[in-house]
């Protein structure tokens, strides 16, 4: 198997920026939905207050209007650019795509892919209870963005951010769902990091254990229990002392170490399958075929010999640094695969039925009965970080489960 294409989402459910070569974080691919829209709603008592209305495309169908670019930075100085183009209907019916009137008639946005937030406002965005700070991007992108909506809207950037993973996706917690919490204490051990963090709860123990023997020693040589008593709190006082340098250590690389996610929903990455789309295309009528990026993938996979046989993969080996992609949990599906990318509405006909074609033989996780699965939700290995993935890259099935997983968190999409 190979990977057929990549894609990031500069900016969360509008359309994807396709790309050759990507790097692989544990927050998925770099770039991958570090901005957000949000709808600016006033409030009901007429109080002239207004509140923030997270913006999906199941939601706002009108987010399909919006395509995405991204020109990575070249040097220090350079902020690199996401480019957004909208493309409302009325342009794409009167203008043949790719002419000289589509062009000329195309509203374009540039806005930096790396913002500068020192003087930028920052806010809370909660996702699915998971919340994290985000920056207001300010009144020039808010404006252009609410022009093209039609209603006021916020451009949020999460910065060096991020959101706690819901439910057990994280492979940590996987591993402690399936009663494996002994592997996990064991991978924590042996890994480099992982020795490191034993040694300070082991010189702790030690310090404690001197400090008891030395006051029995003090006793049998003679000094008076109450003597021997009063010095163990000055031993003590230095056990506390350490414990507390290591414990704000601790918190400070906390957020650099845990499992986390952008303004992605579930999971840093989410891994399809070219056989399952086509699989979805033979549902529809002759000559039509599945816009695959409905999915919202970040990572397409071809060569898998039947449809829909990555319910069952558990970890993937990418590219010739066998990269590892542990695929932990189903992606289930919403009303966002019956979207019109051309009108910014959910399709007519057979196209705007892709959900219900699914429901009748892909409601297959237990844990969302009504809800038909396409796709894995994943996440990197630690080792993988800051290496490169490549359209092209072979794919191997390192791991398969014997049967499928089950969603424990609310059925959600990217």
């Amino acid at each position: 198997m190979k990977v057929s294409q990549l894609y990031i989402y500069p900016i969360k459910s509008l359309r994807p920026t396709s790309i050759t070569e990507g790097i692989l974080t544990p927050r998925g691919l770099q770039y991958d939905r570090r901005f957000m829209l949000l709808k600016v709603q006033p409030a009901t008592d007429n109080s002239g207050s207004t509140t923030l209305k997270n913006m999906h495309v199941t939601r706002a169908p009108e987010m399909g209007l919006f395509q995405t670019d991204i020109e990575i930075p070249q040097g220090e100085d350079d902020r690199g650019k996401v480019i957004v183009s909208h493309h409302p209907p009325s342009q794409s019916s009167s203008a043949a795509p790719g002419s000289d009137a589509e062009v000329s008639s195309v509203n374009k946005l540039e806005i930096p892919l790396q913002p500068d937030v020192k003087n930028l406002k920052s806010f809370e965005v909660v996702m699915h209870q998971s919340p994290t700070t985000a920056y207001d991007m300010g009144a020039e992108y808010n404006e252009w963005f609410s022009a093209c909506f039609g209603y006021p809207v916020v451009l949020a950037y999460m910065g060096d951010h991020w959101r706690e993973v819901l439910g057990t996706l994280a492979p940590a917690k996987q591993k402690h769902r399936n009663g494996q919490w002994w592997q996990t204490w064991q991978d924590s051990l042996l890994s480099p990091s992982g020795l490191e963090k034993w040694i300070h709860p082991i010189l702790i123990v030690s310090f404690f254990i001197n400090a008891i023997y030395q006051t029995k020693s003090y006793i049998q040589n003679g000094m008076s229990p109450e003597a021997a008593k009063a010095l163990l709190p000055a031993a003590l006082a230095g056990v506390a002392l350490v414990v507390y340098t290591i414990t704000n250590k601790d918190d400070d690389n906390k957020q650099e170490h845990e499992d986390g996610i952008s303004f992605a929903d579930c999971a840093p990455y989410l891994v399809i399958s070219e056989t399952s789309v086509d699989d979805v295309s033979t549902r529809l009528p002759d000559g039509e075929e599945m816009d695959h990026t409905k999915f919202r993938p970040n990572i397409v996979v071809s060569g898998a010999e039947t449809a829909f046989e990555e319910d069952f993969w558990t970890k993937l080996a990418v590219g010739s640094d066998r990269v590892s992609l542990l695929l932990t949990g189903n992606c289930v599906r919403c009303q966002s695969l019956n979207v019109d990318f051309a009108t910014g509405r959910m399709g007519d006909g057979e196209s705007g039925a892709v959900l219900k074609k699914l429901m009748k033989d892909r409601r297959v996780d237990s844990g969302a009965k009504f809800s038909p699965v396409f796709g894995r939700y994943s996440f990197l290995d630690h080792a993988g970080d800051g290496m490169s993935i490549r359209v092209g890259d072979e794919v191997v099935v390192q791991e398969r489960g014997e049967e499928r997983s089950a969603v424990d968190w609310p059925g959600l999409t990217n």
